[in-house]
């Protein structure tokens, strides 16, 4: 009997031994010895810290995650978020090394997109239709009628020969597709959420592959939409494009864009609400552009969006700071990447399979690179070029080789949107917006406004 009680122990002993050796490998990554790993904590097993990663705070503040590990580890450090081991950097430096190495050492999952010129007398005629009906219905979601028309105006623009029926299933698909489904990873409605917009999903991605089907085996003439253009790139030779980049790329535009577009125009017109110099500018600079017109019934033209907006444009670049939608990015390894810390002397790498995630929030908060970072100011942006998508201390669009999927569409809808809100209509704040991040930006309350057309001068 004595002899079977000595196996157990010997057995209890290898299995104490073997789960202490892993949960120190979980601990201590550096005992795989693939370089040195920048300064962090890794977290629980398995969960990591995900759950401090994801609790919620304010929108015009650095989450708390970020803060604590900063002041601990600097703005360089390892962690462990939803299983997967990640090194975040807060540091616009290094994040601007990572996205230069793009295509060589990380990779991304979406190919670039741009606006076609074509787009923006459809993109008039829609926002000025929308408007207006808002007009006639009394105090109204902002957030909600923009993200309809966002909708509108872009699937046709996609795929431009459906049916009206299933053009229809398809808005309706995208708009149950968004990206707020996330409230709290323990939360039952979260789940609920997540099915709802899975199902959302695949309907979408149905009638698109459908659509895709059809067009690829139709002899008629090209319909000249976003479908065309990717069915051309996907015939060349060495294309990056299938049949399935295709469909993700769609579904992509269709709902990253008319989510975080939605959120900009909310927040630039609470911003605007809140800061009647900036509204007063605004409106001069519009209301000169109409007057130069031969047609003041006209929208907006290419030329006057490219060239009569300078302070259109510094409203927009710094309501997309404040915004920070694009709170985190994140970029896998694709090979061990050595990164220089904040100073020459230290040298960190990431391994081959790490998960890299770039925190250019932090960077739009940096006292240290604007002043009153806080604050919505947009003449700080006065005499610097806006024409790009970024910079290193200005990614509100993310950087590397491809931006964000649709940045150049947010901007000339931000653009237009204001041209004929503040041209056309005064408006009135009914509820303020309230926001906090877990940590993408979540809306707790909308912003709800009345408008109505300006009586002529």
């Amino acid at each position: 009997m004595s002899f079977m009680w000595n196996v157990v122990y010997v057995i209890i002993a290898l299995v104490i031994v073997k789960i202490s050796q892993w949960l120190w490998q979980w601990s201590n990554p550096n005992s795989k010895g693939s370089g040195k790993l920048p300064p962090g904590s890794m977290g629980f097993p398995i969960i990591g810290e995900t759950i401090e990663f994801f609790k919620s705070s304010g929108l015009l503040e650095i989450p708390p995650f970020f803060q604590k590990r900063m002041l601990r580890y600097g703005p360089l450090f390892r962690t462990n978020i939803l299983g997967s081991r990640t090194v975040i950097s807060t540091d616009a430096d290094v994040i601007f090394e990572i996205f230069r190495q793009e295509n060589q050492s990380f990779v991304q999952s979406y190919p670039d997109v741009f606006v076609k010129r074509k787009m923006i007398g459809f993109m008039n005629r829609t926002t000025r239709e929308h408007l207006r009906w808002k007009a006639s219905e009394g105090a109204f979601n902002l957030r909600h009628a923009v993200s309809t028309l966002i909708v509108s105006y872009i699937t046709p623009q996609m795929i431009s020969n459906l049916k009206p029926e299933t053009e229809a299933k398809l808005i309706d698909n995208f708009m149950a597709f968004n990206i707020e489904w996330f409230q709290s990873p323990f939360a039952l409605s979260t789940w609920n959420n997540l099915f709802k917009v899975l199902r959302a999903r695949k309907e979408a991605a149905k009638i698109i592959n459908v659509a895709l089907e059809r067009r690829k085996d139709s002899i008629l003439e090209k319909q000249g939409d976003f479908l065309d253009t990717l069915l051309e790139e996907m015939k060349k030779e060495g294309s990056i494009f299938d049949q399935a980049s295709i469909v993700n790329l769609l579904l992509n535009i269709g709902v990253v864009s008319r989510d975080t577009t939605s959120h900009a125009t909310a927040l630039t017109v609470d911003f605007i609400s809140k800061n009647p110099r900036v509204l007063t500018e605004l409106q001069r600079e519009h209301e000169a552009i109409v007057q130069k017109r031969d047609d003041k019934e006209a929208g907006l033209s290419w030329e006057e969006y490219k060239d009569c907006m300078p302070f259109t444009r510094m409203v927009i670049y710094e309501s997309l700071r404040l915004a920070n939608l694009g709170t985190i990015i994140f970029r896998k390894a694709v090979k061990d990447v050595v990164i220089k810390g904040k100073l020459e002397v230290k040298r960190y790498t990431i391994p081959a399979g790490w998960i890299v995630a770039v925190a250019p929030s932090v960077v739009h908060y940096n006292a240290e690179i604007y002043e009153n970072p806080l604050e919505f100011n947009p003449w700080r942006w006065e005499g610097k070029d806006l024409r790009s998508p970024g910079s290193k201390t200005l990614m509100v669009f993310g950087g590397g080789a491809r931006q964000c999927v649709g940045s150049d569409l947010a901007r000339l809808h931000l653009a237009i949107f204001l041209h004929h809100f503040v041209t056309t209509y005064d408006f009135s704040v009914v509820q303020e917006c309230e926001i906090y991040r877990v940590p993408f930006p979540c809306f707790t309350k909308d912003l709800h406004i009345n408008i109505s057309p300006k009586s002529p001068s």
